[in-house]
């Protein structure tokens, strides 16, 4: 009873002394205070300490810390092959015979048969057209849903629209067909540079994105071995096995993603911290991480960009974010204007220089192989020389290449004309994925803000088909003997091209190489001209 009495005078004294009760309310908000200062001081502490541990990782103890994410990023990047394989198919086929007889008309000029010009422009920008719409899909799509959900949906539409590619039996349906499979490509296309830069640590960023390029490679040797082995099939199974053949491709893939790591840089993004932990534990072995140190350290990154407003495609083009997505849409671009369509109408260009049919398709299947083998080759280059580097060495050395085949296309006709153009067209394709390509996917994967970068990659691939359509309009021109019939003489079209980009690239592309995303968020919000970045300090403790 003392004790109710007692308690009652103290409250009733608390209520009659307003001074006593202000104090006890200040001491409580100030004890608070004291409490998330130093919750704020252990967080930022994590974050610099994993950030620490990344700068000081070399590339193989990277690879021992992060076994699983390295094999999650060659997942995600086979996804790629989709694209590649029915690129390339659709540009053997227009050098297919079977498919030249089914759906070909009369060259009045010697009596064979040719696939016209308009529709042979057509169907090599029609899955374009459809990947064109799918990359606006995938930003929005995969900011909501996350990068494993939104492929798993791509995946599972494309096995739809195979049905349709493989009963077309007119050109117009095919044309449809290929704008239908040309809308998951646009999510496969969009997510995987993202999903490879956001699981693997900083040592590891250059391989895991760069083995975009050689499952572009891998896709375009199956093309070749399939094309090859039924080139001389007078029916129509000489295209339609290979179209069946992607059926390989998306269940399999469709079920290891559903099993993989969602990017714990996209959960932290949702706030869902713990589950963020959870995928970077399942990325690397938990003896060799502190799970959560690496996810303050992510937490300090989506802070220091953080907004009140939910990420739209309006925010890439603002401020710093707009230099951003400059350089992601700039190293798109050039993708198609120095050399890159040589090599994906690789046999097409090898029959207009005069080489034969077989020749022709097993040139096509070697400048494939050369190219995985030469992709991996740029995990070494673009490792340890830099993304800057590597893209302007490469493209000024792809640049010459081009001009010197327009050289060789301009002497005159003969077999050694044909045979010099050949060997330097299966080059340019083949240097092409030693330097610029592969460093182009480092750089879109490292160069946007964490919170848009779904956006900002999906807005990058949408400038490259924007670019690319045309361009194969006027590649298809340069090359069809009904039309320009220029041979190798394209390539002082593409080596002027090819210049250009070189020279902005030497101004404003900055070498991102050994710098983490605070890093780099940092660089872009000081406006540090894009050659200095090299020589720019950036302090640990820096948040800006």
């Amino acid at each position: 009873m003392s004790e109710v009495v007692d308690e009652k005078s103290m409250a009733g004294g608390a209520q009659s002394d307003p001074i006593h009760a202000e104090k006890a309310l200040s001491e409580i908000d100030h004890a608070a205070d004291l409490d998330r200062n130093a919750k704020a001081s252990q967080y930022k502490a994590d974050a610099i300490e994993a950030e620490n541990n990344e700068h000081n990782m070399g590339v193989f103890e990277a690879m021992k810390a992060y076994p699983m994410a390295s094999f999650w990023a060659f997942v995600m990047s086979s996804c790629i092959i989709m694209e590649s394989y029915d690129v390339f198919l659709i540009g053997n086929f227009v050098a297919l015979p079977a498919f030249i007889n089914e759906f070909g008309i009369v060259n009045p000029a010697d009596g064979t048969m040719v696939i016209a010009t308009k529709w042979q422009s057509a169907l090599q920008v029609s899955g374009q057209l459809g990947a064109l719409i799918g990359v606006f899909v995938a930003g929005p799509l995969t900011s909501r849903i996350g990068y494993r959900w939104a492929t798993i949906t791509g995946l599972m539409l494309l096995n739809a629209f195979i049905f349709v590619f493989y009963f077309a039996s007119t050109l117009p349906v095919i044309f449809a067909a290929q704008i239908l499979e040309g809308l998951p490509w646009g999510i496969f296309i969009a997510n995987a540079p993202a999903y490879c830069s956001e699981i693997v640590p900083m040592r590891l960023r250059a391989p895991a994105t760069q083995m975009l390029q050689m499952f572009w490679a891998i896709g375009s040797i199956i093309v070749g071995a399939v094309t090859y082995v039924y080139n001389d099939n007078p029916d129509a199974s000489a295209y339609r096995i290979p179209i069946a053949l992607q059926w390989m491709f998306p269940t399999p893939l469709a079920i290891l993603i559903f099993c993989g790591p969602e990017s714990p840089w996209w959960l932290v993004r949702k706030g869902r911290l713990e589950q963020a932990a959870h995928a970077v534990g399942r990325l690397g072995r938990r003896s060799r991480l502190n799970c959560q140190e690496t996810v303050a350290m992510m937490r300090r990154v989506v802070d220091l960009e953080k907004s009140e407003k939910e990420p739209g495609f309006t925010e890439l083009f603002k401020g710093t974010d707009a230099y951003r997505t400059a350089i992601v849409c700039g190293v798109y671009l050039a993708q198609n204007l120095t050399g890159n369509l040589i090599a994906n109408q690789a046999v097409y260009f090898f029959r207009q220089a005069g080489v034969g049919t077989n020749l022709a398709f097993a040139l096509g299947l070697i400048t494939s192989a050369l190219q995985m083998i030469f992709v991996m080759l740029s995990w070494i280059l673009t490792t340890h020389f830099g993304r800057r580097s590597i893209y302007l060495w490469g493209s000024a050395f792809n640049t010459l290449l081009l001009v010197v085949l327009g050289i060789a296309a301009s002497v005159g006709k003969s077999n050694a004309s044909s045979l010099a153009q050949a060997a330097l067209g299966l080059i340019i394709s083949v240097m092409f994925t030693l330097g610029p390509a592969p460093a182009s996917w480092v750089i879109i994967g490292e160069t946007s803000a964490i919170r848009l970068r779904p956006l900002t990659t999906g807005i990058g691939r949408a400038s490259y088909y924007i670019v690319e359509i045309p361009c194969i309009f006027l590649a298809s021109y340069m090359l069809n003997p009904t039309s320009g019939n220029l041979g190798g003489k394209c390539g002082y079209v593409w080596g002027g091209t090819g210049l250009l980009c070189l020279i902005t690239a030497y101004f404003y592309l900055p070498e991102m190489k050994n710098r983490s995303y605070r890093e780099i968020d940092i660089l872009f919000n000081r406006k540090v001209s894009a050659r200095k970045w090299p020589e720019t300090v950036v302090d640990i403790n820096d948040d800006e």
